[in-house]
């Protein structure tokens, strides 16, 4: 991978939906030429499967993380499993790590009874997935790959995205249901596409599409990155907070927000107060990262761990039960 694709890359990845034309004005580059450099990443599996980031909490739904001791599997076995799980209604997201934990699931569900319910599910069929920590996911901060390029403004993405928190639930039409469900499944049908498959005319399903943005319903759509391919090296850091004030947790905030390298921090309960998601094309720079962090925080950062982040199999929003108890 040679370092001019990065730009590609990073818009791509932070805008699925992105057409041609506009690549082709930011990129200097002809449509035809980045139609295929786009097909080549996708064949080479640089970049993933795309998803539409949806908050999950206008629906009322609680996002739970589990993390699974699983001892030895053989990729086979692996395979076989989180073919499994994937089609588990309820699950929006599946990874691996490398130390500590194995695979990560995260569930959306209504309330923590469904989802005791579907991990004890899971753990009875798959018996190697027996030990385990859960993780209560208050709210996520996604933010750009902005250390993939330089000139981080010039590309009109936005800084940060904001997922789960406190909402206030909202109620969809059929309508607005059926276009969700087909932009769950394949976030980047045209239009058209979505048009038919939605049963309605194109002119109110791009209505609804804005509405639902403008609603932050819908908060945008990225591709899953392939950061082993692409020799990036990714890793989460668990933090344990104390006597955090309000002024020092948005300073920590705020920090996170700047520091290009951070992709991601999920507020959480359980044995950890904070995960950060950090990536980095020089393996060093994460170490940097977590020194400066340790120092500049050092009177709120009890503790902190730090698990190599491996790949993702399975990247949503919302699970796939609201739609069946819609139909």
């Amino acid at each position: 991978m040679i370092k001019s694709d990065y730009n590609l890359i990073y818009l791509c990845s932070e805008n699925a939906r992105i057409s041609l034309k506009e690549l082709s004005r930011y990129l200097k580059k002809s449509p035809q030429r980045l139609r295929y450099s786009i097909s080549s990443l996708k064949r080479d599996n640089f970049i993933g499967a795309p998803f539409c980031i949806f908050d999950y909490s206008y629906f009322g739904l609680i996002l739970f993380r589990v993390y699974f001791k699983a001892g030895y599997i053989s990729e086979q076995d692996k395979t076989k499993i989180i073919n499994e799980l994937y089609n588990n209604p309820y699950i929006v997201s599946i990874y691996d790590l490398i130390g500590e934990y194995d695979i990560v699931i995260e569930f959306a569900c209504p309330n923590s009874s469904r989802f005791n319910k579907e991990l004890k599910k899971i753990t009875t069929l798959t018996p190697v997935l027996n030990e385990y920590k859960v993780v209560l996911n208050i709210v996520t901060h996604m933010y750009p790959r902005n250390y993939l390029q330089n000139n981080i403004n010039q590309y009109n993405i936005k800084s940060e995205r904001i997922i789960g928190g406190d909402r206030d639930i909202e109620k969809f039409n059929v309508k607005e249901m059926a276009v969700m469900k087909n932009l769950l499944i394949n976030p980047t049908m045209r239009f058209v596409d979505l048009a038919n498959e939605s049963g309605l005319n194109i002119k109110t399903t791009r209505s609804i599409f804005n509405i639902l943005t403008k609603r932050n319903i819908i908060k945008g759509f990225k591709h899953i990155v392939n950061t082993n391919k692409l020799e990036i090296n990714k890793s989460r850091l668990f933090l344990k907070l104390h006597n955090i004030s309000i002024i020092r947790e948005d300073e920590l905030m705020d920090h996170l927000l700047k520091t290009k390298e951070v992709v991601q921090s999920n507020k959480t309960v359980g044995d950890w107060d904070m995960e950060v998601d950090i990536e980095a094309l020089d393996k060093n720079e994460i170490r940097n990262i977590i020194m400066q962090m340790r120092e500049e925080f050092k009177d709120v950062i009890e503790r902190y761990n730090i698990i190599e982040f491996y790949n993702y199999y399975k990247r949503s929003y919302l699970p796939l039960y609201l739609f069946k108890e819609e139909s």
